[in-house]
């Protein structure tokens, strides 16, 4: 693609000691059948040489850029760094050990124009680091903010956001549950997000990783609640009861959530995606 021409997507990527996940994340958007993107790659000051292997890529795909930030900030910074930095239309977002599949785009994009809508998200696949499915997670048709305040149904990777309807949109900068932060932000200002139940993205989980450790993101849920949204304690501890009741069921009596409309199953033949 022409340097300067204005991609229609801006593709956020923070990394952080990325190294080894990295370069299968960027083929992944290389082998999307929609073309018109960047892929901003933003080291968060990694301690090992994930930036060399960024700016390989870089050399190798002019749609590709580095942005080096000067200290370790975390994600949600690193995430608005690339925001601020995008010039496409559309706001997509791919963590550093994460895929899509190569109709990811292509489907979400058109769909977004054809419908108008400001913002969109996919089903996923879970999968461990060495590649393996672990479920698929299917998504409502549409979510408004007062049901998004109950369970955060939008995986960060699968998300993208139309900047020309919502201007751009950055995230709050908290530690963790930023993309959910990001998602309530927006949801105050437009009607509903709409959902694609294809599992277009394959999202890594890690044993180590922050979403692992619940307790400690319930924490961060609860502050999202209070400090962020500015719930009192009374409609934070509804909220706070529905996320965690609805997490209990997901995860333990699946067939439960999906009777109460919590789960949602994903046709099998889109499970498939690669």
């Amino acid at each position: 693609m022409d340097v300067n021409m204005i991609p229609e997507v801006s593709i956020i990527t923070p990394c952080y000691n990325a190294r080894h996940t990295l370069a299968r994340t960027i083929e992944s958007v290389l082998s999307q059948n929609f073309l018109s993107w960047e892929l901003l790659l933003v080291d968060d000051k990694s301690t090992d040489d994930t930036d060399q292997h960024a700016q390989a890529f870089c050399d190798r795909d002019n749609r590709i850029k580095l942005i080096r930030l000067k200290e370790n900030s975390g994600a949600a910074v690193a995430r608005n760094r690339g925001i601020a930095s995008a010039r496409g239309r559309y706001i997509a977002f791919i963590d550093a050990d994460d895929e899509w599949h190569k109709d990811k785009l292509s489907i979400q994009i058109s769909q977004m124009k054809e419908q108008g809508w400001p913002l969109s998200y996919t089903a996923y696949t879970r999968i461990n680091p060495e590649g393996a499915c672990i479920n698929t997670v299917g998504v409502p048709p549409t979510i408004h903010y007062r049901q998004l305040l109950k369970t955060n149904y939008i995986g960060c990777s699968t998300a993208v956001y139309d900047s020309e309807q919502l201007g751009k949109v950055f995230m709050p900068e908290l530690r963790k549950r930023q993309d959910f932060g990001l998602w309530l932000k927006i949801l105050k200002k437009t009607t509903s997000g709409y959902g694609i139940n294809l599992a277009l993205t394959r999202y890594c989980v890690h044993q180590d990783s922050l979403s692992s450790n619940k307790r400690n993101t319930a924490g961060y849920n609860w502050r999202l609640y209070r400090d962020e949204e500015q719930l009192n304690a009374i409609m934070a501890s509804y909220y706070f009861a529905n996320y965690a009741l609805r997490g209990v069921l997901r995860s333990r009596f699946p067939k439960l959530a999906l009777f109460l409309g919590i789960h949602f199953p994903v046709p099998a033949q889109s499970s498939n995606a690669r």
